[in-house]
């Protein structure tokens, strides 16, 4: 994914017309009210070091968030701030996983829960799901990968790069399997929870069972929600004991997050609620639009996605014809290759999440530049020739 978007950073460099679906970041700016809180905080001298793992302010705004939209309940010594929620689940990883403990991740993946698991000595085990079901882990693939050694399942939901999201009732189903295995500890990465664009209201594992609260750590965070990446503020809430090694960890690599972003984050949190209803209204009326022209192109097929801001179409089927210029286009890499430098779009190619056979596109682009990009990428394989292997 980076090569890629090196690549197209290179390409517009000389005057190249790129667009780049690549990065998973809206494409708005922080809100003003948020903006605001960051300069009153520089102005009354809030520029100093915080607690290592977050100030009181921020984690009482969590708190409320955890109480008014989770109907969890946390202690202050109960919830870790990071530099963003990225750095919150290593955080959590290297306070608990040992050499060769084994981490569940269900695939297609983030790639850093994979990249993280092997830096902290963790083994990942990856778990293939079905397009057909909505690429979801069951009870029986979840059964199925648990061993004496698992130590951590990782569910993202809606996820990264699939927008899939579980219902409560699929949740239960899961924590059934999970009650039978008191060793494996749970993280519930929530950070796209405000883009959900199904009926079913948004549910996460320790709300669900609230058996499995003792060992489950939810992470969540202000980036897509509030338009924020760039201030890098993430937020979990755990056992008081994980969330106290989390924050020794921290310590000794970031000192503490920025506290003028946490001033900003306070104001994120507690602020008004239209503001994330506007950005779920825009990102489901891009994900209708872009779902609806890629399932017009010849060979392209792509479901709808319950969340987040991606679809993940399927590219098989242009797979293995060749380029104008002769080139076969043997993966998804290929492909993804092919539309940056003949085309001018830049996707992710499926294998950078454990999937080939598909690309991601982020729709967090405006209606204008999707439309294009659909054109683009409908024109380019369009000229493809050859049949497909």
């Amino acid at each position: 994914m980076l090569a890629l978007v090196a690549r197209a950073a290179s390409l517009r460099s000389v005057g190249r017309d790129v667009i780049s679906l690549a990065l998973g970041e809206p494409d708005c700016d922080t809100p003003t009210h948020i903006q605001e809180a960051a300069f009153i905080a520089m102005r009354n001298g809030d520029t100093h070091y915080t607690a290592s793992d977050g100030t009181k302010a921020l984690k009482e705004a969590i708190r409320r968030k955890f109480e008014r939209e989770n109907s969890l309940t946390f202690a202050l010594n109960e919830i870790s701030v990071g530099s963003g929620a990225k750095q919150v689940i290593y955080n959590a990883l290297a306070a608990t996983v040992d050499e060769g403990d084994e981490v569940i991740v269900p695939l297609p993946y983030y790639p850093s829960y994979v990249e993280i698991t092997r830096l902290v000595g963790g083994e990942p085990i990856l778990v293939h799901t079905q397009p057909q079901n909505g690429f979801k882990l069951t009870p029986e693939l979840l059964e199925r990968a648990i061993t004496t050694r698992t130590k951590w399942l990782i569910l993202n939901s809606p996820s990264n790069p699939t927008g899939t999201a579980y219902s409560a009732g699929e949740l239960r189903a899961l924590a059934e399997v999970l009650g039978r295995h008191p060793q494996v500890w749970i993280l519930a990465d929530d950070i796209y929870e405000h883009l959900l664009f199904a009926d079913q209201p948004f549910a996460t594992l320790a709300a669900v069972d609230s058996r499995l609260k003792a060992r489950t750590l939810t992470v969540n965070g202000v980036s897509k929600a509030y338009c924020m990446t760039g201030w890098r503020i993430g937020y979990g809430a755990g056992p008081a004991a994980l969330i106290a090694s989390m924050a020794t960890i921290q310590s000794q690599i970031t000192s503490c997050p920025s506290s003028i972003s946490q001033a900003a984050a306070c104001a994120a949190l507690d602020g008004p609620a239209g503001v994330i209803d506007r950005l779920r209204s825009t990102f489901r009326f891009r994900r209708d639009l872009v779902t609806t022209e890629l399932n017009r192109i010849r060979g392209i097929s792509c479901a709808v996605p319950d969340g987040a801001f991606y679809v993940f179409p399927n590219c098989s089927r242009v797979l293995g014809r060749y380029s104008p210029a002769g080139r076969e286009l043997v993966t998804d890499v290929d492909l993804a290759h092919y539309l940056l430098e003949d085309a001018g779009v830049a996707v992710v190619p499926g294998s950078d999440f454990g999937m080939p056979g598909h690309f991601r596109i982020s729709y967090a682009a405006d209606e204008a530049l999707l439309r294009e990009s659909v054109k683009r990428i409908d024109l380019a394989l369009s000229a493809l020739h050859g049949d497909s292997s």
